[in-house]
């Protein structure tokens, strides 16, 4: 009887609530049509508002102020009319659930417990004073994650709050309908878990608020330390963390910071639409994602051919020769160091003395100011000012260089026959400038010579201008010479710098001078070439982003953290990774970005051991593919055992495969076949393309539908499948010790069934 009652009382509750919801809609919706309505009617009456006077100079500025005055009436119409849209959004999602949790607290020196309901977002009362529905980000519901009923805590505003959990209660609500409630004292009660975690993928990573764990509530709300770091299992949620953590942010210093001073760099495209949805899901606008190569191209343009990190990968993952592939292992790995980063700084150094290299400045096939010239005008000035300020310098020298070259270039026999040439609309242009210059008069005889010297003026500024942008951006510095230079053992810093080379340095630069001689700057001298250019020509900074999240850390050098670090000066940062998914060879052989060494001990860490995506049996295989004695807790949710299946040929291993699809079709939406190479991929699509209704996914591709999915392991990363079949895991194909990190990323991407693959022996990864 009592549960009945308590029953009755919480579906009144939710019928109240969701009765609200529906007003408040119904509410907005009509505040965001009069907003509307507004902007309209602004913008068709806008120059009717606007007296346009420009008589006297008080006029010219009445008349500003009037127009300004009008566009910020505008503005602000448009705002609330964006904010109403964005706070329907909101309360359509309370109308699904409204909350998923509520408990009752009772403060120290209170007479009266207060109930506290949870949900995605705060729900006040119609006249918008009590708390109907509690954020999950609010300081108070913290104590849901943190606590069992009993002594409880948080603080706000500085103080902290203590007193008793009276009780903890969970609810599973789905379209607006009480489906179940259970009293718990764990944090998340395993009825509800298992619920959530059971269900297929989708395209999109799902934000699981109400599921969050002690553990993950540390960090979604920690903000103490300047850098972050969080280390987790295969499907332990640290993205859905990280996500979550954006939102709390956001949350908390909503007066301070937006989400466009928030950067998530991401593993690729297809991952930036895996993880799109979240934020807007939990009320608020996406931050902005970027890839590290994407940065790389926004800073080199097409200037220079650019390798992509999946080319390189599928470089190595390609590479039959052992011998070639240790080499060029070890280049990569020195590359992505901070002793080559050292090694850069001294050369730096020398560079201050002497060493720079420079362009010729060429105007119509003539060297008007050559390389020489500049470096010694550059060396002129002494090496106490730093390269960055005397280019600053050089600069300004040869603009003003330009300029007499340019009033000399006037009277040359081109610019005469440049201005036969010239059409009408040139000659109108001409004349009015020398009208409006008050050059022409009634008295004036000279008129015709006046008009060609201003048409010679133009046409040599015109010629001149294309010059003048490149020394103001600085294009007359050599840059890929000077980088070339580093890896020539002819040039005379080389024994100045000998001591701090390695041992396969020849190696190196051969390796170099071959790709940089094609212009390619191959994914490992990105960063580095990057770093010398903010060093010579001045650092690029972005003081707007206020925090900086980077996920898959694993996979970034220390040279990539160093270069992130200059651009962000004033950013902290959230690193989350997983040592044991580490893909990318630059990170092999150095210190992970989850080390906290490399933090200059601003860096705290958190750890999370325990796996949410995959079944135990999954968990099971997956973890000794480890072969390190790395232990994995695997949430309590059973599933069939993965299965090994050894085949003879390649034939039988594509029926195998079908049959396997078509079956597990049935019962699950997202499917994936994981290949070790997209080469691997693109001959496998042409063998089931006729047979099944398969999506290729390549590293082109930036959003992918449920279905049947076929895609290279490192295009899979974060990402997670009902079912994950791997094409042929043979002693063959995975061969190599350094491949093995690979493999059980591969691996670790199901959630209900793996299925494993093999013509003739399988991996020793699986012994």
């Amino acid at each position: 009887m009592e549960n009945q009652k308590e029953w009755l009382e919480e579906k009144l509750y939710l019928e109240d609530s969701l009765n609200l919801i529906h007003h408040k809609i119904k509410e907005i919706q009509l505040k965001e049509k009069g907003f509307k309505e507004n902007a309209v009617a602004l913008k068709k009456t806008f120059w009717n508002d606007v007296r346009v006077n420009l008589d006297t100079a008080e006029d010219v500025d009445e008349t500003f102020f009037a127009i300004k005055q009008q566009v910020e009436l505008l503005s602000d119409s448009e705002l609330a009319q964006q904010r109403a849209i964005r706070n329907v959004k909101v309360y359509e999602r309370l109308q699904q659930s409204p909350y998923f949790a509520r408990i009752d607290f009772l403060q120290n020196g209170e007479k009266d417990p207060l109930k506290i309901y949870i949900g995605v977002a705060t729900l006040l009362d119609e006249q918008d004073e009590n708390i109907i529905i509690y954020d999950w980000r609010a300081p108070i519901s913290s104590m849901y994650y943190d606590y069992t009923p009993g002594d409880a805590s948080y603080e706000t505003l500085g103080e902290e709050i203590h007193g008793e959990m009276l009780l903890k209660r969970q609810f599973i609500i789905k379209n607006g309908q009480l489906q179940s409630m259970f009293n718990t004292g764990l944090t998340i009660g395993d009825d509800l878990l298992l619920d959530i975690l059971a269900q297929n993928a989708n395209e999109h990573i799902r934000s699981i608020v109400a599921t969050i764990q002690a553990e993950q509530n540390k960090i979604i709300r920690h903000v103490n330390s300047r850098y972050l770091i969080v280390e987790g299992v295969a499907g332990s949620g640290k993205t859905a963390v990280a996500l979550q953590r954006v939102a709390y942010l956001l949350y908390r210093y909503r007066n301070e910071m937006t989400a466009d001073q928030i950067l998530l760099i991401t593993p690729n495209q297809l991952f930036n639409q895996y993880v799109h949805t979240v934020l807007p899901d939990l009320g608020e606008d996406n931050m902005q994602q970027l890839t590290f190569i994407e940065y790389v191209e926004k800073r080199l343009g097409r200037q220079f051919q650019l390798e992509y990190p999946y080319e390189q990968l599928e470089d190595l993952l390609t590479e039959k020769d052992d011998a070639h592939y240790e080499t060029k292992l070890s280049i990569i790995s020195y590359k992505a160091s901070l002793d080559f980063k050292d090694l850069m700084d001294h050369y730096v150094s020398y560079l201050s003395n002497k060493g720079l290299l420079f362009k010729n400045i060429v105007f119509r096939g003539e060297r008007i100011i050559t390389a020489q010239e500049i470096s010694e005008y550059f060396y002129s000035f002494p090496s106490s000012i730093s390269i960055p300020d005397r280019l600053q310098f050089v600069k300004e020298w040869l603009l003003q260089q330009l300029t007499k070259f340019e009033r000399a270039e006037r009277t040359k026999e081109w610019v005469e026959e440049a201005t036969e040439l010239l059409d009408k609309e040139d000659y109108s242009k001409s004349y009015s400038e020398l009208l409006y210059e008050g050059s022409y008069t009634e008295n004036s005889f000279d008129d015709f010579d006046q008009e060609r010297q201003k048409l010679a003026r133009q046409i040599v500024k015109k010629h001149f201008k294309p010059l003048r942008n490149s020394v103001t951006k600085l294009k007359f510095v050599h840059i890929l010479g000077i980088y070339r230079q580093l890896f020539d053992q002819n040039s005379p810093f080389y024994k100045a710098l000998q001591h701090l080379m390695p041992d396969h340095w020849e190696d190196i630069c051969q390796h170099t001078h071959t790709n940089l001689t094609k212009r390619l700057i191959a994914y490992e001298d990105a960063a580095p070439f990057l770093y010398l250019q903010d060093k010579i020509e001045g650092q690029q900074t972005n003081t707007m982003i206020r925090h900086v999240l980077i996920d898959e850390a694993q996979d970034y050098s220390p040279f990539q953290l160093t270069v992130l670090q200059q651009l962000f000066p004033k950013a902290r940062m959230t690193i989350l990774g997983d040592g044991h998914q580490t893909i990318h060879p630059h990170t092999f052989e150095n210190p992970s970005l989850l080390d906290p060494e490399l933090y200059g001990g601003q860096a705290e860490k958190m750890i999370l051991t325990k796996s949410y995506r995959s079944t135990k049996q999954i968990i099971s295989l997956t973890s000794n593919i480890l072969n390190d004695g790395s232990e994995v807790e695997a949430f309590n949710r059973n599933g069939p055992e993965p299965s090994i299946t050894i085949v003879p040929n390649e034939l039988e291993l594509v029926d195998r495969i079908i049959q396997n699809i078509n079956n597990l079709s049935t019962k699950f939406e997202t499917i994936a076949v994981i290949c070790k190479t997209t080469a691997e991929c693109s001959a496998v699509y042409e063998q089931l393309r006729n047979q099944i209704d398969i999506q290729l996914i390549t590293h082109s591709t930036k959003q992918f539908k449920k279905g049947i999915l076929l895609l290279p392991a490192y295009m899979a990363k974060g990402i997670e499948f009902d079912a994950v079949i791997i094409y042929n895991a043979s002693a063959a194909n995975y061969s190599r010790e350094s491949e093995r990190y690979y493999f059980y990323t591969a691996c670790t991407r199901a959630m209900h069934e793996l299925f494993i693959y093999s013509i003739n022996k399988v991996t020793s990864f699986l012994q």
